[in-house]
């Protein structure tokens, strides 16, 4: 097998919104319907949890109406082909979707959350969730009232797993990333982060990103095209 030892592939909106699931910021998405301000900061969730509980169980009873993708399935094949002949796929995601992990990967560092899980504001602690939450619910680990929120991280929060994506970089072969518009970070820094490392790097998204001048790759078209194709030539 031809392919890199270790690769790190960072994912975004991109990456899931042909099975489905509502982008962010392109024209006609989630943040051109809602005020991110009232639904995703820790202040609107002071203001009104409800709002915000309301907003984030649509998106959780949305999960089990889509499926992963033919990119999603690609990269899965691609970590369990790596892992067979001694490396590693290391998949940092910006999405609080559950498609990677359905369609078969297992190294995800998800640095924005997960929908299918919930924590608790009184003492961090963190379950499974795949209800609806609301306001009234008590903490199964502490039994506060009223503390209980969605496990996805907020504008004005720390993205999770910052050490285990640096670590990642550090010690890959190549870095590649998917759907991702290059201009949300930390995430967007990633790419810099490789290539200041001498590390190789691949574009693959429907257009060239932000930052798309730091590729030393590139490939454009549906992610349910490029990413397959990609890796069929990766493992050849």
């Amino acid at each position: 097998m031809a392919a890199p030892k270790n690769i790190v592939v960072l994912t975004g909106s991109g990456v899931s919104a042909e099975s489905g699931v509502a982008t962010f910021r392109d024209m006609g998405g989630i943040w051109a319907k809602y005020d991110y301000r009232e639904v995703a900061t820790p202040e609107g969730f002071s203001k009104n949890p409800a709002l915000v509980h309301s907003f984030y169980n649509d998106r959780r009873r949305a999960l089990p109406t889509v499926e992963p993708n033919a990119a999603h399935i690609a990269l899965a094949e691609l970590e369990a082909e790596l892992g067979r002949e001694g490396g590693t796929l290391t998949l940092i995601t910006q999405n609080v979707d559950d498609l990677h992990e359905r369609a078969g990967s297992k190294k995800i560092l998800h640095m924005h959350g997960e929908l299918t899980k919930a924590s608790c504001a009184a003492c961090g602690g963190v379950c499974e969730w795949r209800e609806d939450l609301s306001a009234e619910l008590r903490c199964a680990v502490c039994a506060h009232r009223g503390a209980m929120r969605p496990y996805v991280v907020w504008f004005g929060e720390i993205p999770r797993f910052m050490d285990e994506a640096a670590y990642a970089i550090m010690n890959a072969d190549l870095f590649v990333s998917i759907g991702t518009s290059g201009s949300v970070y930390p995430a967007a820094g990633f790419a810099s982060e490789a290539r200041s490392l001498g590390v190789p790097a691949t574009e693959l998204n429907l257009e060239p990103s932000e930052n798309a001048y730091l590729f030393t790759d590139s490939r454009y078209g549906p992610a349910t095209e490029v990413v397959p194709a990609w890796v069929k030539e990766l493992l050849m």
